[in-house]
Order: structure tokens, then C-alpha cells, then sequence
């Protein structure tokens, strides 16, 4: 591998590390002569079945994932594919990982812990923001610069492979590290922010304690313990621990997702308050250090900066080509596979559309169209939603509620929901489709119902309704053993599921 060329300019050298996803080389840009990370996936996941849309979702998140704005990520240079490698070109970042600094300084300050928690906070109130959920936070992913300040690492792979987990798990390696996995990861449910926090809790257990919360001889041991048992208080292992921290932890690994913290940002603001951000920093890689000079999360939404709180910038509207240029451009961005570009246009040329055509005109309803379809497309789901549901009323005053138009547009706002962990929402929004779906002279593809009531099951299970998760899904394997046959890859998702819960 030393010495090989990726895509024409990256030369690889020295091994970084490597995982059950791909390895990571330290590699030297030709181009710009600058050292980066190169990361390719493991050659083993590119064969077989789902080859083609595994790298077509991995270039798409890789788009999503790149969006992250924040200085404790890691800089994302080039993503695509190489022969039969996908690979990812990533800032090259100095320090050690937090693994290594934990082994190093043990027992680990608290105030260390403390503070490694709280940068960790900051990083993941800009990830979930876009939204993107990491799904794979642990020391070995996390950098300890040399002068205290933290950078995640392996956002974009972790993203892409979690795109939809019961895709990735019907051969039972599901997505993530097991010491660190949430129950409702370790079932292959639904995951969201929350599923990031109970990490976030894993983490800081392993730092004020030295080990992990659940340990087994075997993945499947671990899981089951993160399932059904409960870690041992922190105090009793450590008496000096703050005992309002050692909640927090017990918050942070609640087997509930919706009895965990409600965002990193809440989290963030408890954890702040313990830190002892007064007087002279400490040795070298003091994870302190950053916070004499506070670094904070992204604002949550709401205030004057809801509109940095969604990772969009705030709306200017440059100056427009004629209607036909714009949308001839569009067309050609989209066929380009430029579509976050094609979102800024579609974005500055809608308001001018309905300001000169009116809301109703045939190309006002167009471009409306195009542009929630791109946003969806392109993982931006906060702005896609108000637009899908304004599609989706305005066709039902026309056509009515069991217009096939009406169902999808409602059926993709609920997807939204779902990725931006409104689960009790996307819920009720699934079960008042079914009541058209399940109407055999709806003229509904069958196969679309049948992944309406699977997401319906996958929101129960998010929402700690196991038994009711079971019985959608035990209801649900014999229909699509019928539509698809007993060995299609939804069919077997399905069983595998059924194994899960």
C-alpha cells in the first residue's frame, strides 16, 4: 500500500490506524504539498450485494457530513472513489487519541473528564445541527491536541454506513463499536442525537472510572447488558466524583432515549458549570485549557441564530439570471450531481418565482417541488420539511387527502421527522398514512406500504415501545414474504429485526 497513488495526487504512506470499517493512512497531497489522512473502506465491504448504492450513499454523506462546520471536527478535503476503494480525504491532525491519554494519566482528573465531555458537547451540538448523527463516538475517534483542545474524528464513514442501520445489519455486524452502543443501536432501531449522548455517557464513565460501564466476554454479552442492566454509580468507584456529574452520567445511559438529556447543548451547560475555568492551565494535552477561553456549542433554535442553530446560512438573495437560464442551470447542476448547488439556486430563484407568477403558477408549484426534493436529497431535512408539508396541503385542497401526490409528500415530511429525531411525530404522522395505504383500492404500491409499516414499527422501537415494536413487525414479515419472497433483502431485514428486539 506505501506509495500508492489515490485518485491521481495522493501518495500513501505510514499506516494511522485501522477498524472493522476501513484503515486510515497518514498520505501527502501532490496537489496543495500538504500532509492528510486518507481513509479507505475496507476492501471486503465493496463486493456482493449493494455495492453501487453503498458508494452512492457514501458520496452523498460524505456531501452532508462536509457541511459540518466546527473547529473540533476534522476537516473533510475530498471524498470519491479509487478502482474499487472508496476513500475519504481528511485533515491530517496531531496529538494523541483519547485512549492513549486516558492510559497514560490514569486515574484521569475529573476536571479532566469534565472538561473532555464539554468540548465533545460543543462538537456534537454542530453535528446534530445539520443533521447528522455520528453513531460511533469513543476515545479512539477522538484527538487530544497538544494544546488541550479535542477533534472528533471519522464523522463521514460512520454516517454513511449508518445511513440506514437495518441495511447494514442483516449479516448481524451492526454499525458502531459495542462497548459504546446504545440499546436502541444495539437492536438496529432508529438512532438520533440521543443515541450520540448515551455514547457522550459511555465515555465519560470510561474517564472518571477507567473502564467502561459493561464488559462481557462476548459483542453479544456487552449488548445485552446495555439493554437490560444497569451501570455501577460512579461514586462508588470514585468518592471524590461531584455527585451532581455522577447524575449526569446516570442520565446520559438511560436505556430510554427520551429520558436522556434533551441535546448536547443542555448537557453542555451542566458540565460548564463544573469546570474549574479560573488560574494557570496545566502540563501539556490539559483538556482544561480550551476553557480558559470558553468554546461553546452551536445556539439552539429559536433565538436571533436559529438560523446558524440548522447549519444554514442566513437568506440573501443575489441577483438572478432571467427564469430560463436559472432553470437550465439547475437541470445542469442536478445532472452534474451538483446538488447542493442546485439548492442555493433553487433557494434564491423560488421567492422571486412566487413574487412575480404567484404561489399557484405551474412553475412556482415546479420549482417548489424540485427544491424539497433536492433538500431531501441532500440530507438537509429541517428545511425540506415546511416545504413538503406546504406541497403536500396545497395538493390536498386541490385533489384531496388520498391524492397519490398527497401521500408521498406526506410520507417524506415524515421521513424528515424521523431523521431529525421527532419520533412520537413521525409515529403519527406513519399511522395516519396507513389508513390510506392499507386501503387496497388506494392504488398504493404495495411495496411502499409495506416500508411505511416497517418505519412505523422502527418509531415504536425509538420510542421504548419494544412489545408493540414486535407485534408491528411479527405482523409484518408474512406480507413481505409475499410481496418480495423469503429471501429478499428487506425480508431479511425484517427477520433479522425480529431477532433484535
Amino acid at each position: 500500500m506505501n506509495g500508492r497513488i489515490i485518485a491521481g495526487r495522493y501518495t500513501i504512506g505510514s499506516l494511522i490506524s485501522q477498524g472493522g470499517m476501513g484503515q486510515v493512512w497518514k498520505a501527502y497531497d501532490e496537489r496543495l504539498g500538504r500532509s492528510v489522512a486518507v481513509k479507505l473502506l475496507r476492501p471486503d465491504r465493496m463486493h456482493g450485494e449493494g455495492t453501487e448504492e453503498l458508494r452512492r450513499r457514501f458520496l452523498r454523506e460524505a456531501q452532508v457530513t462536509a457541511r459540518v462546520d466546527h473547529p473540533g471536527l476534522v476537516t473533510v478535503h475530498d471524498a470519491g472513489a479509487d478502482g474499487d476503494d472508496l476513500y475519504l480525504v481528511m485533515q491530517y491532525v496531531e496529538g494523541a487519541d483519547l485512549a492513549d491519554h486516558l492510559a497514560e494519566h490514569h486515574p484521569y482528573p475529573w476536571p479532566w473528564a469534565v472538561a473532555v465531555a464539554a468540548q465533545l458537547c460543543a462538537i456534537l451540538g454542530a453535528v446534530h445541527a445539520v443533521p447528522v448523527v455520528h453513531r460511533d463516538l469513543k476515545p479512539r475517534n477522538v484527538i487530544v491536541r497538544p494544546d488541550g483542545a479535542l477533534t472528533v474524528l471519522d464523522l463521514g464513514i460512520a454516517s454513511v454506513l449508518g445511513t440506514d442501520t437495518t441495511r447494514l445489519t442483516r449479516t448481524g455486524a451492526a454499525v458502531g463499536s459495542p462497548a459504546y452502543m446504545a440499546p436502541e443501536q444495539a437492536m438496529g432501531g432508529p438512532v438520533g442525537p440521543r443515541t450520540d449522548l448515551y455514547a457522550l455517557g459511555v465515555v465519560l464513565h470510561e474517564l472518571l472510572s477507567g473502564r467502561v460501564p459493561f464488559t462481557a466476554p462476548t459483542d453479544v454479552g456487552v449488548l445485552h447488558q446495555h439493554l437490560y442492566e444497569q451501570p455501577q454509580p460512579l461514586r462508588e468507584l470514585r468518592p471524590e466524583v461531584p455527585q451532581s456529574l455522577e447524575a449526569l452520567v446516570l442520565r446520559l445511559l438511560a436505556k430510554d432515549q427520551q429520558a436522556r438529556p434533551a441535546s448536547a447543548a443542555e448537557v453542555h451547560r451542566e458540565l460548564v458549570a463544573l469546570l474549574p475555568v479560573r488560574g494557570v492551565p496545566g502540563p501539556q494535552f490539559d483538556p482544561t485549557r480550551p476553557f480558559l477561553r470558553p468554546c461553546s456549542p452551536w445556539p439552539e433554535p429559536g433565538g436571533s441564530a436559529a438560523s446558524v442553530a440548522t447549519g444554514q446560512p442566513r437568506a440573501s438573495q443575489p441577483e438572478l439570471p432571467g427564469l430560463a437560464e436559472a432553470v437550465d442551470q439547475v437541470k445542469r447542476l442536478l445532472d452534474a450531481g451538483q446538488a447542493t448547488q442546485a439548492v442555493d439556486v433553487l433557494g434564491g430563484l423560488l421567492p422571486a418565482v412566487v413574487a412575480e407568477q404567484g404561489e399557484g403558477s405551474p412553475v412556482a408549484r415546479m420549482l417548489r417541488k424540485q427544491y424539497a426534493r433536492t433538500l431531501l436529497g441532500v440530507g438537509q431535512y429541517t428545511r425540506a420539511l415546511p416545504e413538503l408539508r406546504r406541497l403536500a396541503e396545497d395538493r390536498a385542497r386541490e385533489s384531496g387527502p388520498a391524492d397519490q401526490q398527497v401521500l408521498q409528500y406526506r410520507y417524506e415530511a415524515a421521513q424528515c421527522l424521523e431523521q431529525l429525531g421527532e419520533f412520537a411525530a413521525a409515529l403519527a404522522e406513519y399511522r395516519s398514512l396507513r389508513g390510506y395505504v392499507d386501503n387496497p383500492y388506494a392504488g398504493v404500491d404495495p411495496r411502499q406500504a409495506l416500508d411505511i409499516r416497517r418505519r412505523e414499527a422502527q418509531m415504536r422501537l425509538a420510542l421504548g415501545d419494544r412489545a408493540g415494536a414486535r407485534e408491528a413487525l411479527a405482523g409484518l414479515l408474512p406480507d413481505a414474504e409475499r410481496v418480495h419472497g423469503p429471501r429478499h433483502p428487506f425480508t431479511e431485514e425484517l427477520r433479522f429485526a425480529l431477532t433484535r428486539v
